[in-house]
């Protein structure tokens, strides 16, 4: 069996374009994978056009680690966001393929099952006013929902410190939410890496009093030194790893003993191989293990498949029960979240197929996300409240 050719889709939504690519082999199996890049769409496709004629075209998608290994370091320059991004789209579609050709869930050729179910944790339901009654009222339905786990970022644009008004408010929203929720349920805080070290202590210090489950990539990610800071002056648990685009560069944050928990994003990270190997490496440092998510379905599925197999796993972010539910169209045979979690997926392959009569009638939006915006928060979706 040959890589016969490669086709890529750009899907849009309000805040987000979604990257869908197509894995065609010689005997008719064809694989899906899927990313989602931050306005860098376009080169992301650029590129893998070229990745098919140097590296794809003729490949055997069996020979995962073989492929992906010419896409890392067989073009001499060091990888970063776009390409590993592009190899985690191609990789997890041979996978997708590898598994229809055997009959057998991903999950199965990764170990096996070390899991029933997969805890789950909402995001991007939010979109409302930021006072913090709207917020409570908005974290009270992701609970109805059946949801035992949610994250907010409940901070406003600042950068590197907050003012004191907007700190206060910032709090306040993370009381209403976890006076919504109650205490058996999870609450997890996200700061995008706004702050110096001193304001994310501050702050974390602060929090203390509702118990987060974590608190997320507190500093910025280019400098894991100041990541050490924070995580030795605070009780609570770091979380950190989405913007870390090479498994090799988790290595310092390990020595530094920098985060309880790591977070890569299989799709920006090469795949989902790459993922497991760096979550046995995180293992053998005592780390878990809650890989992001801001995909759809395809994107998801893949989490899924390293979910069930990944021992020291923690709990996998899902954004589209309440951010943009209609994506999940695009690809048909997600499991649901059901009481908070996700059963584990049961058909060959990633579980999943492509709908390319959706694809065209969502064509890309050039949506641009900025995180620093006023109002961010709303993620495009403003007019549905």
């Amino acid at each position: 069996m040959k890589i016969s050719k490669i086709s890529t889709y750009v899907v849009g939504t309000p805040w987000r374009d979604l990257t869908y690519v197509q894995v065609f082999t010689d005997e008719g199996l064809v694989g899906v994978g899927e990313t989602r890049m931050l306005s860098h769409s376009q080169a992301l496709i650029g590129y893998l056009a070229e990745a098919e004629q140097n590296h794809i075209l003729g490949s055997d998608p069996f020979n995962i680690e073989s492929l992906v290994h010419r896409m890392k370091y067989g073009d001499y320059a060091r990888p970063g966001q776009i390409v590993m991004s592009g190899i985690a789209c191609v990789e997890m579609a041979c996978w997708d393929i590898v598994g229809k050709a055997l009959g057998q869930p991903v999950w199965r050729l990764l170990g096996g099952k070390f899991r029933d179910q997969i805890k789950a944790y909402a995001n991007g339901w939010y979109t409302v006013e930021r006072t913090p009654q709207d917020f409570h009222d908005a974290a009270r339905v992701v609970i109805e929902r059946g949801y035992k786990a949610l994250k907010l970022d409940p901070f406003g644009p600042g950068r590197y410190e907050l003012d004191y008004e907007e700190r206060i408010h910032s709090i306040a929203l993370v009381e209403a939410v976890h006076d919504a929720i109650g205490p058996s349920n999870e609450l997890l805080i996200e700061m995008h890496g706004r702050f110096s070290p001193h304001e994310a202590l501050r702050i974390a210090k602060m929090l203390e009093p509702f118990n987060p489950a974590w608190i997320e990539e507190p500093v910025p990610p280019d400098n894991l030194a100041s990541l050490a800071v924070v995580s030795r002056g605070t009780n609570l648990p770091i979380a950190t790893g989405e913007r870390i685009h090479d498994r090799a560069e988790f290595r310092e944050l390990f020595d530094l003993q920098a985060a309880a928990i790591i977070q890569p994003d299989i799709g920006h990270i090469g795949g989902i191989l790459e993922t497991r190997k760096l979550a046995a490496t995180a293992e053998t440092h005592h780390v878990l293990v809650a890989p992001h998510n801001v995909g759809g379905p395809v994107l998801t599925a893949a989490n899924l498949h390293l979910a069930a197999s990944t021992t020291n796993f923690k709990i996998q972010e899902f954004f589209n029960d309440f951010a943009d539910s209609g994506i999940l169209a695009c690809a048909p045979g997600l499991p649901e979240v059901i009481d908070g979690y996700f059963s584990i997926p049961e058909n060959p392959g990633l579980g999943v197929v492509l709908d390319l009569d959706y694809v065209a009638e969502h064509p890309a939006t050039g949506a641009h996300f900025d995180l620093f915006a006023d109002n961010w928060h709303f993620r495009g979706l403003r007019s549905e409240h």
